[in-house]
Parts: C-alpha cells; sequence; structure tokens
C-alpha cells in the first residue's frame, strides 16, 4: 500500500516537472533579428486592412496601436494594394522612415485577385530581406481567417521561422465571420480594427520590452 502511493507521488511529480518544462519553453520569447535596432518609428505596413478602409481616421488599427503603445505609429496601408504593390512602394514609405519595426500585412488582395501564392510569399520574403538589411525588426502578419488562408498562415509562419521575425495572432480570426465587427463583407468596423490592434499588440509587446 505504502509502496504503491510512493510509486504513485513519484509519477505526478515526473509528470508535473515535464509539463512545467515544457510550459517554460513555450512561453520563451524566440530570437528576433534586429531586436537592438535603433530605428525611431513603428510602421504598419500593408493593405486595406491596415489602411483602415470602412472606418474614418484614427479608427484604424494602426491609430488603436499607437494608444497602445503610448508612442508615435506611421499607417502605410494602401487600400486594394497586393504584395507586389507593396514593393514598389517600400524604399519611400518604409526605409526611408527610420524604422524600428515594421508590422506587414500583405496577402488579402492576392488571395482575392488570384495571384499565386508561391509569388505571394517571393514578394513577402523580399520585404523582409530589405526591411533586416535596413537594420529594423519585422513583425509578419497571419491573415488567415479559419480555414480560408489557411495556406497562407503555415507559409508565412516558416518565412517568420526562416528570417526570426515577429509572428502575430491571426489578425482577423473570428471577424470577417462577426457582422457586428464588420462595416462590409471583407472589412472590419471601428471595433474589429481594434481587435487586431489588440492582437498585434500582444504579439510585439514582448520584443519592444525586450529591446528597452
Amino acid at each position: 500500500m505504502l509502496r504503491d502511493k510512493l510509486r504513485s507521488n513519484i509519477i505526478k511529480f515526473v509528470i508535473g516537472y515535464w509539463l512545467l518544462v515544457i510550459g517554460l519553453a513555450g512561453c520563451a520569447k524566440k530570437e528576433i533579428r534586429n531586436i537592438n535596432s535603433k530605428g525611431e518609428n513603428i510602421i504598419c505596413f500593408g493593405d486595406s486592412i491596415t489602411f483602415g478602409y470602412g472606418v474614418n481616421p484614427g479608427e484604424d488599427y494602426p491609430s488603436d496601436l499607437a494608444k497602445m503603445l503610448n508612442m508615435p505609429v506611421i499607417n502605410a496601408g494602401l487600400d486594394a494594394d497586393t504584395s507586389s504593390g507593396g514593393l514598389q512602394r517600400i524604399d519611400a514609405e518604409v526605409l526611408e522612415k527610420d524604422p524600428l519595426l515594421v508590422i506587414i500585412e500583405f496577402g488579402g488582395n492576392d488571395f482575392l485577385k488570384k495571384i499565386p501564392l508561391g509569388q505571394t510569399l517571393k514578394n513577402i520574403e523580399t520585404m523582409i530581406q530589405k526591411i533586416q538589411e535596413k537594420g529594423a525588426m519585422v513583425a509578419l502578419v497571419d491573415v488567415r481567417m479559419g480555414f480560408v488562408m489557411r495556406d497562407y498562415g503555415s507559409k508565412y509562419k516558416r518565412l517568420s521561422q526562416k528570417y526570426n521575425t515577429i509572428f502575430t495572432e491571426p489578425a482577423l480570426s473570428g471577424i470577417i465571420t462577426n457582422p457586428q465587427l464588420k462595416s462590409d463583407f471583407f472589412h472590419p468596423n471601428a471595433d474589429g480594427y481594434k481587435l487586431i490592434a489588440q492582437r498585434i499588440y500582444r504579439s510585439i509587446i514582448p520584443y519592444l520590452n525586450q529591446k528597452n
């Protein structure tokens, strides 16, 4: 009886120990390239989701993010833009703006316009390379929406791992399927953009704190 109780306690201890080890490993922050960036600005770089289509100025996610961070955030979003269009804008609207951290959000319009995923990935990879060569951190936004664009999420995550970028929570998950969070069929309303800002904030704040 005593032996069985002792064995049970040992088993519980071993299981608890390994659960703790696994939990701590999961909470560990990953190594991010350019964590000691000397840049000054956080730049949100993307399409209509970044731009804030469907809401008034100041209700877009970069504006909400600026309030959460209590620091300026540059909105470099462009309605209807694709990853190819973003590459054409990146020098003037991102690299020349002294970036500390660039939050990349592209893919929705590529998907709608049936641009091959391989081309989108190549464009995003080039963006990451250019930004990191400039000395800034990169946060890559997970653009999947549940099962929609699921392949984008997994492929983007691999890019993030390859280049040691921050990888955000799925920014649009649960928004596109909730009429109370949308301004039209595809775009969030003010509450939807607040939710996106909260998700991106949670993803980036550990690395901003680590830098400081």
